[in-house]
């Protein structure tokens, strides 16, 4: 029987992250559920066991995937929506002073902030998928702090490197 801790999924997801969090976004928002799980299952259940923390963490996991398949899209644009939004009104408020009519402001800049993150959804996706999968690797390699930073930092670099390179090239060049 295989032994699987919260430590050695959490290596074998990162990598799978790491190198291809773009290409499975589903997995990425999976990684993202389990990395919280695992963190958060300690905090409201004290003293858990280990095979608890999995149990809590593989379920947000797949909670987090279910989403991704059938939300995607829409968590995509929704999300560009509110930030872009969100920054129009806040901008404006800081260069004019005041705003008297937000709804008008708020609907343009979500209209832009929507686009631009479809636009350069590839790329966002690529950054934090590269960031969270180092962060899944990194805690399960015995190193001293120095050189977990190090480790953390080029696992990024390698993700992103890696993931960029299977961009075809119109969308390479395209998303910049």
């Amino acid at each position: 029987m295989i032994h699987l801790s919260v430590p050695t999924v959490g290596l074998l997801v990162g990598a799978a992250i790491l190198l291809l969090g773009r290409k499975l976004f589903w997995l990425f928002v999976a990684a993202v559920g389990f990395a919280a799980g695992a963190e958060l299952a300690p905090q409201i259940i004290h003293h858990p066991a280990a095979v608890v923390i999995l149990v809590i963490a593989l379920a947000l996991g797949l909670l987090g995937a279910l989403l991704a398949v059938l939300l995607q899209a829409f968590a995509v644009g929704a999300s560009g929506f509110l930030a872009g939004g969100w920054l129009a009104t806040r901008l404006y408020a800081y260069f004019a002073g005041h705003v008297r009519s937000v709804e008008i402001l708020f609907l343009i800049g979500g209209i832009l902030g929507a686009i631009l993150f479809l636009a350069l959804f590839d790329w966002a996706l690529i950054l934090f998928s590269s960031v969270l999968g180092a962060r899944l690797i990194t805690p399960a390699i015995a190193l001293a702090q120095t050189s977990r930073t190090i480790l953390f930092v080029v696992l990024i670099v390698v993700g992103i490197i890696v993931q960029s390179s299977m961009l075809s090239p119109a969308r390479r060049y395209a998303r910049r």
